[in-house]
């Protein structure tokens, strides 16, 4: 029987509960759009839903906890289950962002002023108003680990809700708040753990999804987590995870891995516990206990974290619970989550994500090389030489495929070896440049025009949640072309592990002999090792 069928007729029957959710509704006169039909019974609570603005046949569920406040004595301890609550509770105002800063100008990505707290830990839902079992994909948001929401507009739910599948986003701890490592921590915990609170945040939310699936039309045994860049290294970092084992039976990846040796790799880190950072941000915040850190002010610790350069580290740290080991070496040895991935890039990731050093020398560009490939930087170096390529731009070129290209095609190629089902992605479309975070004020002027941006980092994002009809501006058909089958691909992995299907254009599964990359534009087609010969030189230079 249909789990909410069953829960509307529980309700249907009791009289007393009924007229408790509309007395609740009616109390506060901005709840009025919360339905006591759209009721979900979760193992805290009795939540009323609202129906999604862009779509009445889905139900939206805003801002529901799925842990505990992390203040007070819990700041900087792992997450502790949610308080129950015995009156129904109306799920139509989505949380605070968690602490982070609150004025941010780059590029795309900029940020003014919005509300934050650090009782952040909620979650939000879109689910088809009717249906069971459907598969549930869990969005983890990106922003460095230090910046973002589950809940900004253009991450809205409705799109891939309405092709039948239970779309979730989180919010948890960023910055120092998420992934602060300090000695003193590490005394205190059972686990001589300190770090990586926004990973456990994560991992909670899915032991709540999976535990609530069922409540909102969702099948528990069909989870798939997916994020972009924080996000997605978060998703890698996941399958490495003894904590995560079990929470989820798929992953998709953009544009940012963890399984191979470079920055990204806490594992490459001098400091990779992260205590000596911490320890510097502890210093400047100016706390000589424990009791008195965790009473600092929260203005006062994000001011050190920024002062202190703390943020310039992996936030990601080798705690020895959560990450008991380099994501890298469990990748390598075949230990990683055995889980279908889908997973790819942009083509132009480096676009005002990385620097670029005008005026580089040649000299310069050798030791840049010989820093990351040793003895073999000069064969890098060879790899991107062209008769007009210049030092400056053959860094930058060398470094985007370093971080990003060759690092997702690492992931794709273990998950391989493990025989799991792998599809490897390539966006060359290119999408107008536009405040990806502020749907009020999307306009962003470039020199070059709009598109001048190339595929850049995040230009995915709303071509994969199906809002380009709700955020940015200067859209056209084939962006929403591009969006459709960006929707269709990524729901289509959530139910089958399999992305083809519903008129798609075929993607071939990625193998280590082809390779095969589904290079999406407005007309998606399959190729051999887009970007082959460059990444073939590094994988030389990095051998699995």
């Amino acid at each position: 029987m249909n789990p909410r069928l069953h829960l509307r007729s529980r309700y249907a029957g009791s009289a007393l509960t009924l007229l408790m959710m509309l007395f609740f509704s009616a109390c506060d006169p901005g709840n009025r759009s919360a339905d006591a039909a759209r009721s979900a019974a979760t193992s805290h609570g009795e939540i009323l839903g609202v129906a999604s603005p862009y779509d009445a046949d889905i139900t939206l569920y805003r801002g529901v906890p799925y842990a505990a406040p992390p203040v007070d004595e819990l700041r900087w301890q792992p997450p502790q289950p949610p308080i129950p609550w015995h009156q129904p509770r109306i799920a139509d105002r989505f949380a605070a962002s968690c602490y982070q800063q609150r004025h941010v100008s780059t590029f795309v990505w900029r940020r003014e002023d919005f509300e934050v707290s650090e009782d952040c830990l909620y979650l939000n839902v879109w689910t088809p108003r009717e249906g069971a079992d459907l598969p549930v994909m869990v969005w983890f948001h990106g922003g460095s680990h230090t910046s973002g929401q589950g809940h900004s507009l253009i991450f809205d739910g409705t799109s891939l809700a309405s092709q039948g599948v239970v779309l979730v986003t989180i919010n948890y701890r960023l910055g120092p708040f998420g992934f602060l490592a300090h000695p003193w921590l590490a005394n205190e915990s059972p686990h001589d753990s300190a770090g990586n609170y926004g990973l456990l945040d994560k991992i909670a939310a899915l032991k709540w999804v999976k535990g609530n699936a069922r409540a909102f039309g969702g099948n528990p045994d069909n989870i798939t987590i997916f994020g972009q860049s924080a996000g997605s290294q978060s998703v890698c970092t996941l399958m490495t995870s003894p904590l995560a084992r079990g929470l989820f039976e798929k992953a998709i990846g953009q544009s940012a891995g963890c399984a191979h040796h470079s920055a990204l790799n806490p594992g490459s880190s001098p400091d990779p516990r992260g205590y000596a950072r911490g320890t510097t941000l502890v210093t400047e915040v100016g706390s000589h206990n424990l009791a008195a850190l965790r009473n600092a002010n929260a203005e006062d610790v994000l001011k050190a974290a920024l002062s202190t350069g703390w943020e310039n580290g992996s936030r990601i740290t080798l705690d020895g619970w959560v990450v008991p080991e380099s994501p890298a070496q469990v990748f390598a040895s075949g230990r990683q989550a055995p889980v279908p991935l889908l997973l790819g890039y942009m083509a132009d990731e480096g676009v005002e994500l990385f620097p670029k050093t005008p005026g580089l020398t040649k000299a310069a560009l050798a030791e840049f090389a010989r820093s990351i490939a040793g003895d073999k930087g000069s064969q890098l170096v060879a790899a991107y030489g062209t008769p007009d390529a210049t030092p400056e731009a053959m860094q930058f070129a060398i470094t985007t495929d370093w971080l990003m290209a060759f690092g997702m095609r690492r992931w794709a190629e273990y998950q391989v070896k493990l025989g799991q089902p792998t599809y490897f992605y390539y966006v060359d479309h290119v999408p107008p440049a536009f405040h990806i975070y502020m749907p009020e004020q999307p306009d962003l002027q470039l020199p070059g025009g709009r598109r001048s941006g190339g595929a850049y980092h995040s230009g995915d994002l709303a071509l994969v949640f199906g809002t380009t009809d709700k955020v940015g501006l200067d859209w056209t058909e084939d962006d929403h072309q591009v969006s459709r089958y960006m929707v269709r691909y990524w729901t289509n992995f959530a139910k089958t592990g399999d992305p083809n299907g519903h008129d798609t254009p075929i993607w071939h599964a990625f193998d280590a002999a082809n390779m095969a990359t589904q290079v999406i534009s407005s007309k998606p087609i399959s190729q051999d090792g887009v970007d082959r010969q460059r990444l073939d030189v590094m994988s030389t230079i990095w051998p699995m």
